[in-house]
């Protein structure tokens, strides 16, 4: 039996397959919803994490993403199943890129296409466990936040809030990118992902 997804156990996850794959330290980068789960694998086990990227995160303390609406989009799997999530989300403006690169926007169009909407069925009878505070301050691991210069406002100022609270981290701006600049600019995403990780793990043996 498949176990339903939830983003309250992806820091679990992540966990476990560094455990199966014997990873000792690892960088990680977790993009968009993935920077909670990347910052709660931190925060439960940061002996494990050398550096991380975390790439347009939301704002973390603020309750419901404001930028996506999770309890409209179940709604409407419910109703009308997730061939109709996929042509909405296909429009939200995070999906928007602002290269018109076509190999890019293909990638982008595969990746919602082939999206199952699992994590959107019907919550569980008993409701799920609030996220402890990420207590951001005492993550002392080397991160780099990267923010799209033409992300939404409120995915801009949660990278600036972030870069802030967390003790050692820099923060990277991709001019002329959206909220997904691995795909808007990915040659200049990957030099400063790059560049940082030669920085920082380099000479991480352990």
């Amino acid at each position: 039996m498949r176990a339903r997804p939830t983003a309250a156990r992806d820091h679990a996850d992540l966990e476990a397959l560094c455990t199966h794959l014997r990873l000792g330290r690892v960088a990680i980068l977790g993009m968009s919803q993935g920077v909670r789960s990347v910052l709660e694998f931190a925060r439960a086990a940061p002996r494990r994490v050398a550096a991380l990227l975390l790439d347009g995160p939301p704002a973390l303390d603020s309750g419901p993403d404001p930028d996506v609406p999770l309890q409209h989009y179940a709604a409407l799997v419910r109703a009308r199943g997730v061939e109709a999530f996929r042509a909405e989300w296909s429009a939200h403006p995070l999906m928007q890129l602002r290269t018109r690169d076509p190999e890019m926007r293909a990638l982008l169009a595969a990746m919602i296409a082939r999206y199952s909407g699992n994590d959107l069925n019907p919550a569980p009878a008993q409701p799920e466990r609030a996220p402890e505070p990420l207590q951001l301050e005492a993550l002392r691991i080397a991160t780099l936040v990267l923010s799209g210069e033409h992300d939404s406002p409120s995915r801009r100022d949660a990278a600036r809030q972030l870069a802030a609270r967390l003790p050692q981290a820099e923060l990277a701006v991709v001019a002329g990118a959206g909220h997904l600049p691995n795909l808007d600019d990915p040659d200049r995403y990957s030099t400063l992902c790059r560049d940082f990780l030669t920085r920082h793990c380099a000479r991480d043996t352990s």
